[in-house]
Parts: structure tokens; C-alpha cells; sequence
């Protein structure tokens, strides 16, 4: 098989590229054909499109390419934004979810019968730690190697014979409204199991149209995201018609060497919403969900005075629109009940993950479940606030209550192979 090099990919004003499972025949230059040993190289020049990670799947024809396992595909980009269409389904029934870059969901359990195909599409956002000459991203060590900074975009394919046909990646319009998010590991893609943040969960609520860049890191504070130049990438991208969600909270309040008062935290959020604003962006502001901390009578107990109420009040003083988390979340965990609660956070018996001998207890960190229901109330916010995301939703007619979530079954995710039992960086 002679593979066809990804070289319409380099640059995001180029044309679309496409991955076609098995089959033969002639394809034009813009086709590439992927069997079993179509692997990615980042050694080879230039660059070359296939499966990553060390996996591939078990079965690869005209049918498609499915497998019982999950599997992960790349292709060399450039930043951007690009719109994914994948045809999905094989000879066999599947349910399968897609992900992209560090675990965002894009896709969630798309079912297809044997023999059939379902054809979607979703916007992802490609990003480099590069700002300007000489200007990087103050990474972490755990940020080293993160599929969400490297120089390709990586789809991952997982659940129940997890199955797609063909790939197309095409250059987003310019047009396209990019959501960058800043935070922290709350809201962070977190790229290991069992953590999880509603920051990579909000994409899978958007059809193609609008790009989800989740610029969030584990520890941060507002104070640390301008040290770490973690805003000057932002705002060295950030576009008229695009959104600049801000939630900070849970490590501003930390005593110690990164600990933000209550009045440096009101400055840098009013530097932020008029930085926003001069580029013609459109700032939104989201109050911090509340730790799992429960009085005797089953009420959620505040952990986070006085930030939440803080960006209250700038929310109000500089008329940006606020997302209430706060206030959202411990209507949530009320709901589930204090005992029950344990199922939106991170909590596993001994021995659930490999080389994890002691059970995990968090209280402030998500599993797939509590960072979906976060992040279905995040998208109740923006209908609330009749924000003009809203007309790109999936299901725009959808509105989430609080006070009747999911059951974990209805929105189970299957897992992915990356764990890290170790709690996310924080300060």
C-alpha cells in the first residue's frame, strides 16, 4: 500500500483531507486509504496520518474499521479550528463515542446497526504552546506530552465495537466562533481516567459551527493563568464573535504563595472582561462549584467564600453575563443526596485501577458523570442568558434541571486508557 502523505493538512486555509477504511480502487491525491498498518509518524517527512498510540483496529475493510478495543487515530495539523466529519458504523452493530485531543467529547454514543452508517460532524479546536518568537505556554510537567499541545489531532474511537467508515477533517470558516476557557482542574480536559471536567464535556453538546478551546489547567488561579501566559495565548487568538468563560476559585483562596485576595481577584476579572471586550469578544462569567461538603441536614455547605459572591458583584458592576455553577451545583447535589453524591466525584474502592492500592476519596474532582451533569448545567446558563452559542447546540430545545439529573446509567461514557490515579496538580 503506498501512503498518501497528509500534506494538505499543514496549513488550516487548505482543503479538506480524507481517511477512507479498506476498499481499493483509485482515490484522488485528498484520499487516503487506511488499513491495519497505516500508522502516524511524527518521524517521517512530512508528517504521516494514522492510527496512534499504540493501537489499531482489529478489523479494517471496506466495511470499516472497528474493533472490540478502543482505538485512536492522528493526523498532522497546524492551530486551528477544523470541522471532523466521521461516518460511523460497520458490518457488525456498534455504539461508538468520539473523542478528540485530550478527552474531549465530541460525540457520545452514536448507535449503528449492523450494515449501517451514521454520518456527524463536530468543530475541534488545534493548539500550540508557541504565543510569538521567543513567547511559550508556562507548561507543567504533567502538561508535557498532552495530546491537547502537540502538533497533530488525535480522534479517539471507544464503547461497544467501536466502528467508523471514513474521516474527513476540513478547515473550519474563519467565521467560526471559538469558546476559550479559563480555569482550573475543574474545568481542565483532564487526560487520565477516573478524572474528568466539565470543560471536556461541552463540546459534545455543540454540533459543527462553534469550537470549544479549553485553555484550563489543573491548580490554576486567575493569578497564575497571567503569570504562565496562559492569557496572552488566549488573547493572541481571540477573534471578534468569540466567548472568554472565566471560573476561578477553588485554589485563588489557598493560603499561601499563590494565594489571590478577594481584591486582586476583582482587578484581574475586570482586566480580563475589558481585554475581552476591545477585541470583540464577549466575556461570561462562572462562579465556582461547590466542593461535596454537607451539613447534618443534608445541605451543601459554602467552601468557597467569598469568590463566588465576588464575581457576583463584578458580574453586576460591569454588566458581563453570569453562568451561576455556584449556585447551580449545590441545587445538584442536594438533588442526589448527600451519600449519593459520591457518584459525581471521584470516589473508587481499592484496586478499580491498575497499580491503585488505596481507595480514592475527592471531594472536589469529577468523574465522567459529575463533570457531564456540570457541564449540562453550564449549557442551562447559557439558554438562561440567551447567550448566541445557544443556536449551535445539538439540542437546543433540551433544557437540563438540576433538580432531576441524569441517572448515571443514561450518560455513562466508556472509559479510555489512560489512567492516573494520582490527584490533579493543585497548589
Amino acid at each position: 500500500m503506498k501512503y498518501f502523505a497528509a500534506l494538505l493538512l499543514l496549513t488550516p486555509a487548505l482543503a479538506a483531507q480524507t481517511y477512507i477504511c479498506g476498499g481499493g480502487g483509485s482515490h484522488s491525491h485528498s484520499i487516503q486509504v487506511l488499513t491495519q498498518g497505516t500508522l502516524y509518524s511524527s518521524k517521517s517527512s512530512p508528517q504521516a496520518a494514522g492510527f496512534d498510540l499504540g493501537t489499531a483496529p482489529e478489523n479494517v475493510d471496506a466495511a470499516g474499521c472497528s474493533s472490540s478495543k478502543t482505538f485512536f487515530f492522528s493526523a498532522p495539523l497546524a492551530e486551528g479550528n477544523y470541522t471532523v466529519t466521521v461516518v460511523l458504523g460497520g458490518s457488525a452493530s456498534s455504539v461508538t463515542t468520539v473523542r478528540a485531543e485530550a478527552r474531549r467529547l465530541m460525540l457520545a454514543r452514536i448507535a449503528t446497526s449492523a450494515g449501517h452508517a451514521q454520518s456527524e460532524s463536530f468543530t475541534v479546536n488545534v493548539r500550540r504552546p508557541e504565543i510569538s518568537a521567543g513567547s511559550v505556554v508556562k507548561r507543567k510537567p504533567r502538561e508535557m506530552g498532552s495530546l491537547n499541545w502537540d502538533d497533530k489531532l488525535t480522534l479517539e474511537f471507544s464503547g461497544q465495537q467501536p466502528s467508523v467508515r471514513s474521516i474527513e477533517i476540513r478547515p473550519a470558516a474563519a467565521k467560526v466562533p471559538t469558546v476559550y476557557l479559563a480555569g482550573d482542574s475543574t474545568v481542565v480536559d483532564q487526560d487520565n481516567e477516573p478524572w474528568a471536567a466539565w470543560g471536556q464535556m461541552l463540546p459534545a453538546f455543540f454540533g459543527p459551527g462553534v469550537a470549544i478551546a479549553n485553555h484550563a489547567e489543573s491548580g490554576e488561579t486567575i493569578g497564575s493563568f497571567v503569570g504562565e501566559k496562559r492569557f496572552d495565548k488566549i488573547f493572541s487568538t481571540i477573534k471578534s464573535g468569540d466567548y472568554l468563560f472565566m471560573q476561578f476559585a477553588h485554589n485563588d483562596q489557598k493560603k499561601g504563595a499563590g494565594y489571590v485576595s478577594p481584591e486582586m481577584y476583582t482587578e484581574l476579572l475586570r482586566k480580563y472582561i475589558a481585554m475581552a471586550r476591545e477585541r470583540g469578544a464577549l466575556p461570561v462569567l462562572v462562579t465556582s462549584m461547590n466542593r461535596r461538603t454537607f451539613d447534618d441536614a443534608g445541605n451543601v455547605t459554602d467552601s468557597l467564600a467569598p469568590y463566588p459572591e465576588t464575581m457576583r458583584a463584578v458580574a453586576v458592576s460591569e454588566h458581563v453575563v453570569l453562568i451561576d455553577l455556584n449556585a447551580m451545583s449545590k441545587t445538584l447535589y442536594e438533588a442526589v443526596g448527600e451519600k449519593d453524591s459520591r457518584s459525581l466525584f471521584v470516589y473508587a474502592a481499592a484496586n478499580t485501577y491498575p497499580g491503585q492500592t488505596v481507595a480514592l476519596h475527592d471531594d472536589t474532582h469529577f468523574n465522567n458523570y459529575g463533570a457531564y451533569e456540570l457541564a449540562r448545567c453550564i449549557v442551562l446558563g447559557m439558554q438562561q442568558n440567551r447567550i448566541p452559542l445557544t443556536k449551535f447546540l445539538r439540542e437546543p430545545q433540551v433544557r437540563f434541571d438540576p433538580t432531576h439529573p441524569d441517572a448515571p446509567a443514561n450518560v455513562a461514557l466508556p472509559g479510555t486508557p489512560f489512567v492516573d490515579t494520582e490527584t490533579p496538580y493543585e497548589r
